[in-house]
This record gives structure tokens, sequence and C-alpha cells, in this order.
């Protein structure tokens, strides 16, 4: 991975059955997720996605797109910076990822060799981005 490189990960749509699960395991049933009722009066006019949910699912299309080399030279997930919910994500939202490696910095690390910045840019099918944030990855 070098500076400058770029993709662009598959889609993922956002179920119902997402959002739900999303809200039993995080223990978030705000209305803006679990009222349909009462978001159609709301200017969203519908519930929307956890923003947790939506960076989870961004960081598994991450996963999903690396290849079988950068897979076994991740050792860890490092962090996020400047994480911004930029638009809400519908249920039935179709999200994919603009991706750039923006820094590489050699790390003096117990179990890595390096930390490799990420820029990501996510999009839903209108590509209009509802995501943007720097990820971290810890490698070997």
């Amino acid at each position: 991975m070098a500076v400058g490189d770029t993709y662009t990960t598959g889609g993922r749509t956002i179920t119902d059955a997402d959002v739900v699960n999303f809200a039993g395991v995080s223990g978030d049933f705000n209305h803006l997720h679990t009222d349909a009722e009462r978001m159609r009066e709301t200017d969203f006019g519908e519930r929307i996605a956890h923003g947790m949910l939506v960076l989870s699912i961004t960081t598994g299309l991450i996963w999903q797109t690396r290849s079988d080399a950068e897979r076994e030279a991740v050792v860890a997930f490092y962090g996020i910076d400047s994480l911004r919910f930029v638009a809400p994500a519908f249920i039935g939202d179709t999200i994919h990822l603009e991706v750039e490696v923006i820094e590489t910095e050699p790390r003096d690390h117990p179990v890595g060799n390096g930390i490799v910045r990420y820029a990501i840019d996510a999009r839903n099918q209108r590509d209009e981005t509802v995501l943007a944030c720097e990820m971290l990855s810890l490698l070997r």
C-alpha cells in the first residue's frame, strides 16, 4: 500500500434487519431508528440508520475489499480520526466506499511495524457522501 493508492469497494444495502439488530446490540432505540410513524412527520420522512451502523458497514466493506496479502499484513484496527456523519443513510440505501491511502508511517510497536491512514468517503447509490473519516490500520 502506497500513498496515493485508491480503490472503490463493492456495495452493501442497509436493511431493516440491520437497523433492528443494531438497535438491539447497541441499546440505541432512538426513535430516529425505530419509530416509523414518528419519523414520517420529520424532515427525514422515514427512519434512518444508526451512524455507528454505517461506520460498522464501512469497516466490513474495507475488510472484504482487501487482498489476501493485505489481510495477512493487518494486525489491528488502530483508530478513527475526523469522523463525520455528513448525511443520513436510509433503510434501502446501498453504501460503497471511495478509499485513498493518505499516509504510511513506520512505527515501533510490539506487534506491528507501521500505520496506514486511509481517507474514507462512504457514499450512497445517489453518490451522496453519508460518512467521511480517516481510518488507521496497524500492519506487520
